[in-house]
């Protein structure tokens, strides 16, 4: 029996690319079909997480919101996953730095995803699991970002619950520990996509620097993310070759 649509999701399998690119905000994923993708069509729109797919450079690609936080990366990430045939997914978004050399505007590829979250814990592993990027899904955003000249960084990041953190040195643990930034879905992204066998990466655009008390307006989060956006994109085509 077919497992769509989900509650969640309200199309088929051959609505999705093999790549789905995930922003959290559902009108960055208009932004992105608007104005990367050829012939998009909107293909699901279930509590206004908008989903598209077009082509990009000939290869068909997705773009579909994942909305905040892990608990809703998590269902959004699995059911493409398992019921409809996504291979791969890249999430796009900001976050905000906690490094001096991790500047905004700058490009972060998180290689790997500390989290605060309890997520692992139905896995029932006997130990702490370490949710990693996909090496060829990395490798290829590296290169992409080096052709588009952007100023990145690679290395970890923290998929936080809270937002508003009452620890007030809380931060200061992590930076020790040497992690770059912080946003809120990655770790459950990296771990379903283990789960699931199958491939995912995490880029950003640091829009805030949690450090030096600068940040982007909304605006500019949602609409200027171009150079992320292009790398992403890129790296969704150059994943069709491997």
């Amino acid at each position: 029996m077919a497992a769509y649509p989900t509650p969640h999701i309200d199309a088929k399998p051959e609505d999705f690319g093999k790549t789905v690119l995930m922003p959290g905000d559902p009108l960055r994923s208009k932004f992105i079909a608007d104005n990367f993708l050829e012939n998009a069509k909107l293909v699901n729109n279930v509590r206004g997480i908008q989903g598209y797919t077009g082509t990009y450079k000939g290869t068909k690609v997705s773009v579909m919101a994942s909305g905040m936080g892990m608990p809703s990366m998590g269902i959004y990430s699995y059911e493409l996953f398992n019921f409809f045939e996504v291979d791969n997914i890249i999430r796009i978004g900001s976050a905000g730095s906690i490094n001096n050399d991790v500047n905004v505007r700058d490009l972060i590829i998180a290689m790997g995803a500390s989290t605060n979250s309890n997520f692992a814990r139905q896995y029932e592993l006997p130990g702490t699991f370490a949710p990693v990027a996909n090496y060829d899904m990395m490798r290829l955003a590296i290169e992409e970002a080096k052709n588009a000249g952007a100023n990145y960084h690679v290395g970890n990041v923290l998929s936080s619950d809270t937002f508003y953190d009452v620890q007030a040195d809380a931060n200061d643990k992590w930076i020790r520990m040497g992690v770059m930034a912080i946003e809120m879905e990655t770790a459950a992204l990296y771990m379903t996509a283990a789960y699931s066998g199958k491939r995912a990466l995490g880029i950003f655009t640091c829009s805030d620097h949690i450090l030096k008390g600068e940040s982007l307006p909304a605006a500019e989060r949602q609409n200027s993310f171009t150079q992320m956006m292009e790398v992403a994109l890129n790296t969704a085509a150059d994943l069709e070759k491997l």
